[in-house]
């Protein structure tokens, strides 16, 4: 018996995305011969390794419902690296903000989801608290705006991106005047936010309003003008998280400035 890929046909191109997560899913979690019953089935499809020979001993079209955290967490940070193509993958700290981002957790602590599983329908079904998005959709919003434009980026380590508005604060509070730093949007998919702290000496504000958030840059934005024009257009981004200058950051990605002939 010969076992294909797995394969999941599509009309319109907004199916996409579901039928990526259904790829994903069934690569990473499909039964294997004499490994028992699963706790559920859904079509499309079985385990697929990147090896054709690694289809071997799989059972077509037996996939769980259900899979431990730490299951989907390897098979995130495989298809990250796989997709982004960056050998800078899913830290510890990115997976609970992941975690407490499913879960609607505040646990800040990677163990405490050890045992936890996740349905097919947390993962690409159900929309997550408060938002019109599911969490697959989210994370591959993320990918696809790092893989189009923003790799060099985060793979310099310019881009923290993992993180929610109030870590943002408490990394910035101690942090000089102008220090910024790059998360990825909880408001708009595949986008990208620029949290600051400002210069307070100039404009007295509460505490609060020492930090702001720049409306989202998605991928659209960039195919205008670079994340790294952008950020030089903004005289009062000064360092990037924790501190580095960024012109030393960022000067190699500016479009050179053409001089006008006379």
């Amino acid at each position: 018996q010969t076992l294909s890929l797995p394969v999941v046909v599509i009309v319109h191109g907004s199916q996409d995305n579901n039928a990526t997560a259904t790829v994903l899913w069934d690569n990473a979690f499909a039964e294997a011969v004499g490994a028992g019953r699963c706790g559920g089935r859904r079509g499309g499809g079985h385990r697929a390794d990147p090896h054709p020979a690694a289809l071997q001993g799989r059972v077509p079209f037996a996939v769980p419902d259900k899979v431990q955290w730490p299951q989907l967490c390897e098979a995130l940070n495989m298809k990250f690296k796989a997709e982004v193509q960056s050998s800078r993958g899913l830290t510890k700290e990115n997976l609970v903000f992941l975690a407490q981002k499913l879960f609607n957790s505040t646990s800040s602590h990677l163990e405490d989801y050890s045992s936890t599983t996740v349905s097919w329908s947390q993962f690409n079904r159900e929309n997550l608290p408060g938002r019109n998005y599911t969490f697959w959709q989210w994370f591959d919003g993320v990918m696809e705006v790092l893989k189009k434009h923003l790799k060099p980026h985060w793979n310099d380590g310019a881009i923290l991106g993992f993180v929610n508005k109030q870590q943002a604060h408490d990394l910035l509070i101690n942090k000089p005047d102008g220090t910024f730093l790059l998360r990825f949007s909880d408001s708009e998919i595949g986008g990208i936010t620029i949290a600051w702290k400002f210069d307070s000496r100039e404009c007295p504000q509460p505490a609060e309003r020492m930090f702001w958030n720049l409306m989202p840059f998605t991928t659209r934005d960039f195919s205008i003008r670079s994340l790294a024009d952008r950020l030089g257009d903004l005289s009062y981004l000064i360092y990037v998280f924790p501190e580095r200058p960024k012109d030393e950051v960022f000067s190699k990605y500016y479009t050179p400035v053409l001089c006008e002939s006379t």
